[in-house]
C-alpha cells in the first residue's frame, strides 16, 4: 500500500515579478492551488494578413506572402485560481484573503507614489510624462512553461466573508498574453526569457515522435508536387 508521504508532492504554479531592468526577482506569488484546467490560445503572425477581396485571391503580394511570418505568435493563456482561506486554519487571517487579492490587484494598478510623482511632473510643466513602467512579470507553469506575461483580465467572484466583511473565498478569472520579442525592446530581460520559453518549446518539438507516411494510407509517392 503507498503511503502518503510517498506521493510525490506537485509543484506550485505562480507569478514571479522582476525588475524590468535588471531582472532582479522583487515579489513571488505562489498560487494557493495549481488551475485544474488551462485555455491557450496561439494567433500565428502571417505576413500576408488575413484580409480577402475576394474573386479567388487579393494579389500577387499575398499569393508570395502565404508561407510567411511576421514574427512570433500571439499567446494567451486563461485559468481560473482560488484562494480559500478556510483551506488554512492554521495561519492567522485578519484580513481575510485581502492582502492576496491585493497583490494581484497591484499587477494591474501603479502605486500610489507613482501616481502622486506623476502629477508632480504634471503641474511642473513637463511637455512629456513617460507612462509608468511596471515590473517585469512571469509565469510559471513547472520548469518547462516560465514566460514573460501580461495581465489581460482578472474578474475577481468573492463568495464567502467572515464577521467583519473580510473575504475568505474567491475565484479569480486570470487572463495573460505572453510577451515576445515583438513586443519587447532588444536586450530587454523579457526579451531574453522569450527566446529560453521558445527555445524549450523547440526542444519539446524535436523530441516528438514522428510517424512514417504510410499511417496516413499514402504511398511514398502520394505526397509532393513537382515543379515543372
Amino acid at each position: 500500500m503507498t503511503r502518503y508521504q510517498d506521493i510525490p508532492k506537485p509543484i506550485r504554479s505562480g507569478i514571479v515579478l522582476l525588475d524590468p531592468e535588471t531582472g532582479t526577482p522583487q515579489r513571488i506569488i505562489v498560487l494557493q492551488f495549481n488551475p485544474d484546467t488551462l485555455e491557450r490560445s496561439l494567433s500565428p503572425q502571417s505576413a500576408g494578413g488575413s484580409g480577402d477581396s475576394g474573386g479567388g485571391g487579393s494579389g500577387n503580394g499575398d499569393r508570395n506572402e502565404a508561407l510567411r511570418l511576421k514574427g512570433p505568435a500571439q499567446e494567451t493563456w486563461k485559468f481560473t485560481a482560488e484562494i480559500d482561506a478556510t483551506d488554512q486554519f492554521e495561519i492567522a487571517a485578519p484580513d481575510g484573503i485581502h492582502p492576496q487579492l491585493a497583490v494581484l490587484e497591484m499587477l494591474v494598478q501603479p502605486t500610489s507614489s507613482q501616481l502622486r510623482e506623476a502629477s508632480r511632473q504634471s503641474q511642473k510643466g513637463t511637455i512629456e510624462i513617460s507612462p509608468i513602467e511596471m515590473p517585469l512579470t512571469l509565469f510559471t507553469w513547472g520548469s518547462k512553461r516560465v514566460m514573460p506575461v501580461r495581465l489581460t483580465e482578472l474578474s475577481i467572484n468573492e463568495s464567502a466573508f467572515d464577521v467583519n466583511l473580510n473575504p475568505i473565498r474567491a475565484s479569480l478569472s486570470i487572463g495573460l498574453k505572453v510577451l515576445t520579442v515583438s513586443d519587447l525592446p532588444l536586450g530587454h530581460p523579457g526579451a531574453e526569457l522569450y527566446y529560453a520559453h521558445l527555445a524549450q518549446k523547440e526542444r519539446l518539438a524535436a523530441a516528438a515522435r514522428t510517424a512514417g507516411i504510410g499511417s496516413l494510407g499514402l504511398g511514398s509517392g502520394g505526397v509532393g508536387v513537382g515543379r515543372g
